[in-house]
């Protein structure tokens, strides 16, 4: 289940973001989560289903678009098909809008095969 990021969860979420190539310094992390926390259009979502295991976070670039700017699942929980799910209720909950990868999440979208227009 996707949940809205909360600054309780900030270690957590620094964690998992951390697995993504382009957040392994420190202070881009720590960059990268000022921005979800000061930015409307930038919004981060955990999956918790007993523990959270995963991270998806999106930016709205416009009224109709919403890009995947992040997507990471704990090394321990990957192959579960975690990261497929949390785009797909992404989807879900924003059915309204196109979903889009951003060049970082791109691979990863297209191997899940989960991004589709609405009205598909």
């Amino acid at each position: 289940m996707l949940i809205r990021y909360k600054k309780a969860f900030e270690k957590i979420a620094m964690g998992l973001l951390s697995f993504m190539p382009n957040e392994k310094d420190i202070k881009k992390l720590q960059q990268t989560m000022r921005q979800y926390e000061i930015d409307d259009s930038w919004q981060l979502f955990l999956w918790k289903d007993e523990d959270i295991t995963g991270l998806i976070g999106v930016q709205f670039v416009s009224e109709d678009v919403l890009e995947i700017q992040h997507i990471s699942v704990n090394p321990s929980h990957r192959q579960q098909g975690i990261g497929k799910a949390m785009v797909c209720a992404l989807q879900e909950l924003h059915a309204d809008k196109v979903v889009t990868p951003n060049a970082d999440t791109a691979g990863f979208i297209e191997k899940c095969g989960t991004l589709e227009k609405p009205g598909q």
